[in-house]
């Protein structure tokens, strides 16, 4: 950045409210530039705002410890907007329970997948334990992934950008994929968003329809207590 626009920048940077004003202008900006595009899952709002609020946290040398105290507003919200998807869930228990047998199989194989599939691929590329065990948690929400990677030995802060990562490879792929393969009903859209621990697949299910939004939320809330049961086994296969 030039220097008129550091001496510009420099009395705002400590404003508490800056970096949420920022995170947000660039959430909007990536969702109006997606709209014009025709709605393509490859221009992922968040994946844009991530990288233009990178991209001005770098430029303007600004601590990321500073962003985090200005914008941790807006990850406090992220628990709160998970918890939400229990009200589409509770608006379709019937449904819920008449899928319960597909749910188990489907949450069994994903979440599965998901730990062992993390952990086989850092053993077999020569990487660290610590990094296979940030591996492990990757594919449920955010915050859990942190905590269960904490408690086993893992890096939180790798944990949570690998599920970030995830969650948006999940939101650009996944109802592709599952359209491709003439998957069409939303239950099966939603679960599968919710294994994946993706809350970004999970919001766009749930804005397309309330039974998604419900198999979405019990994707997320099933699989987060199963990984917080199975992953803390995970250091005994790893000495």
């Amino acid at each position: 950045m030039s220097r008129i626009v550091l001496a510009l920048w420099a009395p705002l940077a400590p404003t508490p409210l800056l970096w949420i004003a920022v995170t947000l202008a660039a959430y909007l900006g990536a969702r109006s530039l997606q709209r014009s595009a025709g709605g393509t899952p490859l221009l992922n709002p968040v994946l844009l705002a991530i990288a233009a609020v990178a991209a001005l946290v770098l430029a303007t040398g600004t601590p990321y410890g500073t962003y985090f105290q200005g914008a941790g507003f807006i990850h406090f919200l992220l628990g709160p907007a998970t918890v939400a998807l229990a009200i589409p869930l509770a608006r379709n228990l019937p449904h819920v329970r008449r899928s319960l047998h597909g749910v188990g199989l489907a949450l069994l194989a994903g979440s599965t997948t998901s730990i062992t599939g993390g952990i086989g691929l850092v053993w077999l590329l020569g990487g660290s334990r610590a990094v296979a065990l940030s591996m492990a948690p990757k594919a449920v929400t955010t915050p859990i992934a942190m905590a269960v990677s904490e408690e086993i030995g893992g890096i939180p802060g790798l944990t949570a950008a690998l599920a970030i990562v995830g969650g948006i490879v999940a939101a650009i792929v996944g109802r592709r994929l599952l359209s491709w393969l003439k998957i069409d009903d939303w239950r099966a859209h939603g679960l599968a968003a919710g294994v994946a621990g993706s809350g970004v697949a999970a919001a766009q299910v749930a804005a397309e329809d309330g039974l998604g939004a419900a198999f979405a939320a019990l994707g997320i809330a099933l699989n987060g207590l199963l990984t917080a049961l199975v992953v803390p086994l995970a250091p005994l296969l790893w000495r």
